[in-house]
Parts: structure tokens; sequence; C-alpha cells
């Protein structure tokens, strides 16, 4: 089967180990100078012990091996249907995905185990939403490392498309959230790839072992064929130098995951993984203002490919922008408009949030680490807003085409700053750096929705004025351009 084993038979060139480092003693400031600001990977022990799925989903195996308790799984969440990569079968540049029951996968898996892969197939269960599916149930605690995850608490409040002809249609693109669940049994992998949006990930395995072979970003175009089109599937086979004629420069960094530890899968690395043992893992994806630049980057590389593709139609076509962003938004999983709505509404908590820092008698949450989160998330959304200044998308022409859902969601502050979505974005936010900076859940305690004036969860004052001291410097954004200078203000008013 291919892909099927990995390491000792690796065709690869293997340079470097990842990092290990105990998680219980690394302050989040060293993580971020170590790991997330330069953008490596590592592993991190010591984070699991309390988790429950750790010793819910488990049993005792060989020594002080745990292995994945399938009939506690199958019984405790029969989710109706869930997602299933069948590792022996290539569709395009994936596995291809198969859906059934959590009780029938769980009895293929049993199955296979026991008859030696009964039917020739592995069967790997992937991205499944567990959080979303059974929010009652705490299954872990995420690593105050990967707390400012701005993805999911966007998700949590926001919808990611605004377009009806885009979010209208049920399909992976418009995702819940980017929380999931990995199972699977020994053999099961995951092709060559880099993460959704250039993202962050964090993996952690509850029981078993992977083994990850990563590639910097600086050889990435290696994996590709002369028109960047194409990119290897899996290191394992045969490459053709034909196809790939740079493959074989490649240098690899290679890392064994035991279980109970976790990695950290930076920014546009490609990475391909293999289940050396039965293995559950718990997997995130998220960005924040230290890799903001990556997902832009990939949004405007997505839409030139997008563009160049129908570029014969442009002169026939009613709306070709248009266009070009709703195939954007299919195939990425977000356009710009997606986008910029995105940083607009974080570029408005982040403002909100820095405002009660710089007046102490409206709050009683004061942290100059906190503060200067809030300021390089702003100085890291306005940088990608300048960027976007001038693209076609936002030209004169085309923002007054744009529909009416994406412009209401950037353009009225007011609206904006009083509507529920936004407060509990704000409210995601103000909990993260209070984890962040206090190394502990000890959030702060949530005010009454019905309280008039500042909504801000660190405001104690009735009468506050930050909605007041916001739009004066700007009532409405009509494009990336104004949200510059709507940031250029509020940190001038620092």
């Amino acid at each position: 089967m291919a892909g099927g084993s990995c390491g000792g038979g690796s065709r690869v060139k293997v340079v470097g180990q990842v990092e290990r480092v105990d998680g219980a003693t690394l302050s989040y400031a060293e993580f971020v100078d170590r790991f997330m600001r330069p953008n490596l990977p590592v592993v991190l022990t010591g984070l699991t012990s309390s988790w429950r799925s750790c010793h819910d989903w488990t049993l005792a195996a060989a020594a002080d091996r745990r292995a994945p308790d399938l009939d506690f799984l199958a019984r405790s969440f029969p989710s109706p249907l869930v997602q299933v990569a069948d590792c022996s079968s290539r569709e395009f540049s994936d596995q291809k995905r198969l859906e059934m029951s959590m009780r029938e996968f769980v009895d293929h898996w049993a199955a296979s185990s026991s008859n030696g892969d009964s039917d020739g197939s592995l069967l790997y269960l992937k991205d499944w939403h567990f959080v979303k599916e059974y929010p009652g149930y705490v299954a872990y605690t995420t690593p105050t490392f990967f707390a400012d995850d701005w993805l999911n608490m966007y998700l949590d409040s926001h919808p990611i498309h605004r377009d009806s002809d885009i979010a209208n249609h049920t399909n992976e693109i418009n995702c819940a959230d980017y929380r999931f669940v990995y199972m699977g049994p020994k053999g099961t992998w995951t092709p060559l790839h880099a993460d959704v949006f250039r993202s962050y990930s964090w993996s952690a395995n509850v029981c078993g072992r992977k083994l990850w072979l990563f590639l910097p970003p600086s050889q990435s175009h290696f994996v590709f064929d002369r028109n960047l089109r194409s990119s290897v599937y899996n290191i394992n086979d045969d490459v053709s130098e034909k196809q790939f004629p740079e493959f074989n420069n490649t240098k690899w960094l290679e890392c064994t995951q035991e279980q109970n530890e976790i990695i950290f899968v930076p920014s546009g690395w490609y990475h391909q993984v293999h289940n050396l043992e039965d293995t559950i893992s718990i997997n995130h994806n998220w960005f924040n203002g230290y890799n903001l630049h990556w997902v832009w980057n990939l949004l405007h590389e997505d839409y030139k490919v997008a563009k160049d593709y129908i570029e014969d139609i442009r002169d026939i076509c009613d709306d070709f922008e248009g266009l070009c962003q709703r195939n954007l938004a299919a195939n990425t999983g977000m356009n710009f408009y997606d986008f910029f709505v995105f940083i607009t509404r974080f570029a408005l908590a982040n403002i909100v949030e820095l405002y009660h820092i710089q007046n102490p008698k409206d709050t009683d949450f004061i942290s100059a680490k906190t503060a200067n989160h809030f300021v390089y998330n702003l100085m890291s959304i306005r940088d990608v807003a300048s960027k976007m200044v001038s693209t076609e998308a936002f030209n004169i022409e085309n923002i007054c085409n744009i529909s009416e859902q994406n412009r209401s969601a950037f353009s009225d502050i007011i609206k904006i700053l009083e509507e529920e979505s936004f407060r509990r974005l704000l409210v995601a936010l103000s909990k993260a750096y209070n984890y962040i900076d206090r190394g502990q859940k000890d959030c702060l305690k949530m005010k009454d929705s019905s309280q008039k004036g500042c909504l801000s969860v660190t405001c104690l004052k009735p009468d506050c004025n930050v909605v007041g001291d916001i739009i004066s410097f700007m009532r409405e954004i009509h494009g990336p351009m104004d949200l510059v200078t709507l940031i250029d203000s509020a940190l001038s008013d620092r």
C-alpha cells in the first residue's frame, strides 16, 4: 500500500530532528520568541496529564502505553456521520473521503485489527468537529501557547462567508470551526501538504505514536512541478524526477511524536504524517497576529491563479471580480472580502481592549504585556491591510459592486460595535489574553449583556465612551485604506 511506512525506509534526506521541550517549564513569551515568531516546529511535553480524553478515551496496554477504547468512543459519541479517509485510495491531491457513522467506523477498525485488514483498506477518521458536536464534554484544555486563536474565536461568533451565493452551499469551506479529532489504526497516514490558510496547527496525541516529516517553507517550491501547479503526494513514492526536477534537493526534519506529546506545526511547513500505532489525536488550525501575513499571502497567490484561469472571459463577464472572489472562496476557503471583514472586526476588538488599558480607571485588569499584545495585533493587521489597498478587488468600481452582506459587515462601525456577535468576539479576545497573561483559567467575570455603555468585559464604567472615541476617528470603513487610517489614529492616541 502506498505510504504505509516511513522513517527508516524513507526516500528523503533527513537532516535533523524537531526540538523537544518541557511545556510545563516554558513561558508564553519564550514560546513566542523561540518558536512562534521565528516559525519553527517544536514538540511540547508535560501538558496533557489532566485531560479527560487521555483517561476516558483510552485503555491500559503494554507497559505504560495506552490504546484507543473503541467501544467507549462508539457508545459515548454516536455521531451519525463522520468523515473518513481511505488511506489506500488517492483522489486528486488527497485521499478518497467517505462518510459513515461512528459505529461503522469503529466496527471497521476493530475488524481490520483482528483480521489483518479485512477488505484491503485502512480508514482514518479526520476532521471530526468534536467540540462543536459535543460542547458539554470537555475533552481537553487548550494550552496557553495556542490560546491566541483568531480563527476559532471568530468562527464561534461569525460566519466565514457573508455572500448568500457562497454561504448557502453546504460544503467543507463553510467550516463551523477548525478544532478536530483524528483517529485511526497503525498504518494510516496523511499525504504531503501545508495546512489550510497556511495557518499554524497543533496536534496532541491522546494515545499512539506518529512519525512526522517536515520541510521548511524556504524549500517548499522543491515539491512542485515546473509550473508550480502540482505537488508531490507521497514522499515515499518513486517521485518522478522529470515531473518534480528539484525534489531530490529537499532536506527534511523528522519527529516521532509519542503519546501525551503536542507538536506545534508552523505556517507554510509542508509535512507528511504516519501513525506508527493505533492513534487518537486532537488538532487545531489557528492563526493570529504573528502569522496573519501568511494567510494574506496565500489568498493573494491563490487569487492570481483563479484570476489567470478565467482571464479570457473578462470582457464578457458582468462582474469579473465577483467571479474571481467566488472562485477563490471555493478553492481556498475564504476570499478577500471574507478576510477583510475578519481583520476589520479584529482591529475594532483590539482597539476597544487597548482603550481600556490606556484608561485604567475604567478597568479592573491592567497588564503591560496585554497592551503589547493589542498593539502588536493592530500593527500586524495594519501591515496586511496596507497590502490590500492596491488590489483590484478594492478599487472604487468593485467596492460598489460587492454584496450588501459584505459591505454592511465592515462599513458601519457603530452597528458592528452593537452586534451581539462582535460582543462575543470581544469576550473571547479578552479571556484569551487574560488566560495567556495569568497562565490559568482565571477569566474575568462577564457583565450582564443588558448593561448599557461599553460591552468590553474589562470595563467597570457604565458610561464608558470607547464607542465615542472610536467614531471620533472614523464612522465608516469603505476599504483597506480606511482601516489603515483607523488603526493609525487609535495608536497615535496612546
